[in-house]
């Protein structure tokens, strides 16, 4: 039975829908801003794998993954640009889908929009205000955090703890300090709707609220994304829907570690982030994916060159190995489901089964594959049709890996930016040849810039790559 770890009570608890058979989840999704980043992408690749597990094991799930189209960094990012919020959000909602597709991330079924649901969130906001878990004043609309007892029961905190340190804004008008806002007045040239407490914008949290109650209903079966969103993002929506309906918003909470690089968190505000575009380019999808699928998605996961570079080899090792049963013909072959192939498949499952433990699974794909050059070498076609189609049309689809035979983008880079600097080296030599050397200095120089390095040795020039994430 599958067993996963539920925030809200710290626990690994059996997962129990609230319909049989069917999933309903909501994964909170980007603030579009800018490029994704490998800390977006650990969520995304964490959670697409899950729900194809879920799939895999039978269940009918409905996803919904948001996108943040308005918000502060949204609108002073656009307003540098000198370009509409929407146009600019709009840019990077498309961007967003190259590098999900790149990275092999199926669409949810739902990709619902903020801006899109302004008229159920002023909804939402008026009931909470007729129940009195919310306040107007000077424009903003506030939620009463002392009117829901429950507060800080998800992120495991007391009200007395997360009061010390608070700092108010002075433009603020709350009526206690952590109270949040769920509708903010309309600042000059800012995007602004019309509601009956004056033109503005919503709140961050009860965005969330909106659009998830709008597609899965009151109560949903699991709500999920990185564990720096549970305060207070989703702390506060857990709040404001259940004070709203009476009823459990979600079931299961389910967070994901944060990706750091050198020890702290990989986020834009910090300024340490790698692109998953350029990750893409350099690594390919397999790469990232298992990178970021061999640790458990409750763990941190610390990012460097290094790290990255072993999931880049071991991936190769594995792709090696299927286009070799793919050249012996072993892929055609019709695989027969003996008791050996039924024994892989219950430690398959039994490895996600138990809090969706990925590493588990990757480090089954490595001994399938030991067995599938084990096989090979001996000429045994049956055993190695059926590790290749464990590897291939079973475990592989559900965590996204090794799906399809062609190179991986790492390996099609590779090859063509060591054949460009083949020729740019070649007519370096020349040039130096003819002692040209002011040109060849330029060219030495550049490359540095772009972070290759040229060395000039009696065998010839060489060159290494000093990469900077």
């Amino acid at each position: 039975m599958l067993r996963v770890t539920n925030t809200y009570t710290g626990r690994k608890e059996p997962f129990e829908p609230l319909e049989d058979g069917k999933v309903k989840m909501y994964v909170c999704g980007p603030t579009v801003y800018g490029l994704m980043h490998l800390g977006n992408a650990r969520p995304a690749v964490v959670f697409d794998a899950f729900r194809r597990y879920l799939e895999y094991k039978g269940y009918k799930v409905t996803m919904v993954q948001n996108f943040t189209d308005i918000d502060d960094k949204i609108i002073n990012a656009a307003n540098a640009a000198g370009v509409d919020f929407k146009r600019y959000a709009d840019r990077f909602i498309a961007e967003y889908w190259i590098d999900a597709h790149l990275l092999g991330v199926r669409a949810a079924n739902f990709h619902p929009r903020t801006t899109d649901y302004v008229p159920e969130i002023i909804d939402i906001i008026q009931r909470l205000i007729a129940k009195g878990h919310a306040y107007e004043s000077g424009g903003d609309v506030y939620f009463d955090v002392r009117s829901f007892p429950k507060y800080g029961a998800l992120s495991h905190r007391k009200i007395d703890e997360m009061l010390s340190g608070v700092r108010v804004d002075p433009t603020e008008h709350k009526r206690f300090p952590l109270d949040f806002a769920l509708w903010k007045t309309a600042k000059p040239d800012e995007p602004s709707w019309e509601s009956p407490w004056g033109r503005g914008r919503p709140g961050w949290h009860i965005e969330c609220s909106a659009m998830s109650m709008s597609l899965l209903g009151e109560s949903f079966d699991i709500h999920a994304g990185g564990n720096d969103l549970v305060f207070p993002h989703h702390e506060n929506e857990k709040a404001q829907s259940e004070a709203l309906t009476g009823k459990p918003f979600a079931r299961y909470w389910m967070h994901n570690g944060m990706l750091r690089f050198s020890g702290e968190k990989m986020a834009k505000s910090v300024g340490n982030i790698f692109n998953v575009r350029e990750a893409l380019t350099r690594f390919g999808k397999d790469t990232i994916r298992l990178f970021l699928l061999s640790k458990h998605y409750t763990s941190p996961v610390d990012l460097s060159e290094e790290f990255l570079q072993e999931s880049s080899r071991a991936a190769r090792r594995v792709r090696d190995s299927l286009e070799r049963a793919r050249e012996l013909g072993v892929a055609e072959k019709f695989v027969k489901a003996d008791a050996w192939v039924h024994e892989m498949e219950s430690r398959f499952q039994e490895a996600l089964d138990d809090d969706f433990n990925t590493p588990m699974a990757v480090s089954l794909i490595f001994e399938l594959v030991s067995e599938l050059n084990s096989a090979l070498d001996k000429g045994d076609e049956e055993r190695a049709a059926q590790a290749y189609d464990l590897v291939v049309r079973e475990i592989g689809p559900v965590l996204g890996l090794f799906d399809l035979p062609e190179k991986s983008t790492e390996e099609a880079g590779e090859n063509l930016f060591s054949g460009v600097m083949e020729i740019l080296l070649d007519v370096r030599n020349k040039l130096r040849s003819e002692k040209r050397y002011e040109i060849t200095d330029r060219i030495r120089k550049r490359l540095e810039e772009m972070g290759i390095k040229l060395k000039d040795t009696p065998q010839g020039t060489k060159f290494t790559l000093d990469h900077h994430g």
